[in-house]
């Protein structure tokens, strides 16, 4: 029977969309499926505030009346007048390993990319830097995160053979959290301080967190990952969307932040738990029984992921993220962490690879995003 694609146009089709991506992998002991409510709202016009600049188009591959494939087409016009492009992305992809569905799906976003005027098409990446980006390529018995895709090694396959060629690798690094984190880190840490009048914040309320630092956590991230791979600046809006999304998460002894004198955020680190087997539970519901798992696993984990890392440009290679360290390490280890997983690092930034040198590691996974032109 032949593959047929219907573009999405109701919402009743959208929680199908969803539900394909989370159901292919509910018995892969790997990967780390999302909540539906989450990708709801980030799919969902009136929702995520990206949707309303960005063009996007969501299709799904059918045999007969069953499901064999998704996809997304995107058009993020920030980042294409940032780095002067045409590109349309594709992400929210999954399919089974069928090549008259893989054929179906990327001819589909093709169609529509091409209809739109764009040149290329690459990913899979999201609206922004913020959603999933890139193809597993090694370390498909690894764990994956939150914050990453998780694909079966068959996709390589099936993408290499509809022309698509490497744009772009990320790495990721496996740390085993120092029991007793090194005295030299702190020494540094507070010279570094004391030299550049920093002050590194301790948070017993999350409310103050987001009141008086989430905005310029945000005003930071968008300074320092500005030359960074499809970076496309955030408006107010988003920021306040991702605000929301996340920081109801985090750990508040798994935030670091630090300030100059004028309390303005010159660095910060921002890690939690990992949340895989508690998402591998859940099976892609809060309720009854997810809220449950995700709470145990800010409690009780042995892995912690670091989402953010950032370093004010004025206050690089001036060892200041010994600070960051020297706050996030030590209560890892106090919570009973031994492992970090560093998320994503592109392959070109050198100057965050290198911090890992003073610390036990692996680079345990890649990941690829590609590129074709149309």
């Amino acid at each position: 029977m032949a593959v047929t694609i219907r573009e999405i146009k109701t919402k009743k089709d959208l929680k199908k969309f969803i539900w394909f991506g989370i159901n292919l992998y509910k018995d892969c002991e790997f990967a780390a499926p999302p909540l539906m409510m989450d990708d709801m709202l980030n799919l969902t016009k009136g929702s995520n505030p990206a949707l309303e600049f960005c063009e996007a188009a969501f299709f799904l591959a059918y045999r007969g009346d069953k499901i064999v494939g998704r996809i997304a087409g995107i058009i993020n016009p920030v980042a294409n007048k940032t780095w002067n492009q045409k590109n349309a992305r594709f992400g929210w992809v999954d399919f089974i390993d069928d090549v008259e569905a893989t054929n179906a799906l990327f001819g589909a976003a093709e169609r529509w990319a091409k209809s739109k005027g764009m040149k290329i098409i690459h990913g899979p990446l999201g609206f922004t830097d913020f959603d999933h980006e890139g193809f597993l390529i090694e370390g498909y018995d690894k764990l994956g995160t939150l914050a990453t895709i998780y694909n079966y090694p068959y996709y390589i396959n099936h993408i290499e053979r509809l022309g698509y060629v490497k744009d772009i690798d990320w790495k990721e690094y496996l740390i085993t959290v120092p029991e007793v984190f090194p005295e030299k880190y702190f020494r540094i840490a507070n010279i570094v301080k004391q030299k550049y009048d920093l002050t590194a914040k301790r948070f017993t309320s999350r409310k103050i967190l987001v009141n008086n630092y989430a905005m310029k956590v945000f005003d930071l991230l968008n300074l320092c990952y500005k030359d960074l791979y499809g970076f496309s600046k955030l408006n107010d809006a988003q920021i306040q969307f991702y605000i929301k999304l996340y920081f109801s998460f985090f750990r508040l002894d798994t935030v670091s932040i630090v300030t100059d004198k004028n309390d303005n955020v010159v660095a910060l680190g921002i890690a939690m738990p990992s949340f895989t087997k508690a998402l591998q539970k859940a099976k892609g519901h809060l309720f009854p029984l997810g809220w449950y798992y995700m709470l145990r696993a800010l409690k009780k984990n042995n892995m912690v992921d670091l989402y953010l890392m950032a370093v004010h440009p004025d206050y690089q290679s001036k060892g200041v993220n010994s600070i960051i360290f020297a706050e996030i390490m030590p209560n890892a280890a106090k919570n009973g962490y031994k492992f970090a997983e560093s998320n994503p690092e592109l392959e070109t930034n050198n100057k965050m690879s290198s911090q890992w040198g003073s610390f036990e590691y692996i680079n345990h996974k890649r990941r690829r995003v590609y590129t074709k032109n149309l």
